[in-house]
């Protein structure tokens, strides 16, 4: 009989680590896989000069599975989370105490069917095939333009090698951690946040690949401390890549909402966007023509820069509901550089998104 995932987490809580804890309760567990009767997982310590203290802690482990009915062999690979000595910036509480290190970035824990946080009861993705269609600053603005209609909002900056949602909506800190596990999300505009930005020098590269992608993703919508939200919109990365994937097959979803300018070459990438999602069997909610117009402030001529039309006519030719024509405009644009969503304003330029919200609103999507 194939030998169980509890039973093996089972076994591998009863291994003690010299502080006290235990190789599961620790988070110390990652790539759990088991094919037949073999096992075979990573643990990660917190540098090299614990990995070496550890050495008794994986041949203890190897020798409880190994003695487990259904398991003939097992595989461990010591790893360290970071050079001997090395310490992640700490996150502190409101009394100013220095909990246990918050890291973001590991290997994704095994994970059984599609979920969502808790608490949350709509999770939106909001994407474009390609970059530079402004999918950002219509997520922000959404965001905004959500809580300002008394919907409960979150908004989650999956965009980990070029996260903007920090400087967008004018926050910077890091946040806070109570347990080492638990993230405190941050709040702007009425709306609750969460960016691998806030966790990293601003500036800073990201350099992981994809199973560290997939890690990091999975901590931001598992231990953020969400609350009760009524929708929760994830500004997606551009493409169709490792984040994409993992959040179709592990995140329960209620749909995505694909943004792209009418430019012939932003549709066709914006084709490539929706073909995922249909793949992934994610309801794709409508389509969103942003960059859509630009009216000249000092004679009010109506431009079309970058084409006009293609979006709506992609939306009737899939059978999506199109939901918003986005202008172009040197306010939104200021607005968003400062930290202060034009959504967020009085400005003529946030009715745009207004009545994009309540167009999910009445859809029943936020």
């Amino acid at each position: 009989m194939p030998v169980e995932h509890d039973s093996i987490m089972t076994v591998l809580r009863g291994v003690a680590l010299p502080d006290g804890t235990n190789l599961v309760d620790a988070d110390r567990v990652r790539a759990l896989n088991v094919e037949g009767d073999v096992v075979r997982f990573v643990i990660e310590a917190p540098d090299a000069t614990a990995a070496r203290a550890w050495s008794g802690v994986e041949a203890e482990a190897k020798a409880r599975l190994e003695a487990l009915e259904g398991v003939g062999k097992v595989s461990i690979v010591m790893t360290a989370h970071g050079p001997a000595g090395s310490t992640p910036p700490p996150a502190t509480t409101s009394g100013g105490k220095e909990p246990p290190s918050l890291k973001i970035g590991r290997h994704p824990t095994p994970q059984q069917g599609k979920t969502k946080p808790a608490g949350v009861q709509n999770v939106i993705a909001i994407a474009s095939g390609k970059g530079g269609v402004g999918k950002s600053t219509v997520s922000a603005n959404l965001a905004v333009a959500l809580a300002k209609m008394g919907r409960k909002v979150g908004l989650l900056d999956a965009d980990i090698y070029g996260p903007s949602q920090p400087r967008m909506m004018g926050v910077n800190k890091r946040p806070a951690s109570p347990d080492g596990e638990t993230i405190e999300p941050l709040h702007a505009h009425g709306v609750t946040l969460m960016s691998i930005g806030f966790m990293i020098p601003d500036g800073e590269a990201v350099v992981w690949r994809g199973p560290m992608l997939m890690g990091a993703m999975q901590q931001m919508l598992g231990q953020v401390a969400w609350g009760e939200l009524d929708v929760l919109l994830i500004d997606m990365p551009p493409g169709t890549g490792d984040v994409q994937l993992t959040l179709g097959q592990k995140t329960d979803l209620t749909g995505a909402l694909v943004v792209s300018t009418p430019q012939d070459v932003a549709l066709m990438d914006a084709r490539r966007g929706i073909s995922m999602f249909n793949k992934l069997n994610v309801p794709v909610l409508g389509l969103i023509e942003n960059m859509s117009m630009y009216i000249c402030p000092n004679c009010g001529h109506e431009a079309h820069i970058f084409g006009h039309g293609g979006v709506a006519e992609e939306a009737e030719k899939i059978g999506v509901p199109f939901l918003a024509q986005l202008p172009l405009a040197l306010e939104a644009r200021i607005a968003g550089d400062e930290g202060v969503p034009i959504a967020a304003t009085d400005s003529p330029l946030a009715e745009p998104y207004l009545q994009l919200a309540q167009r999910l609103v009445a859809g029943g999507m936020a």
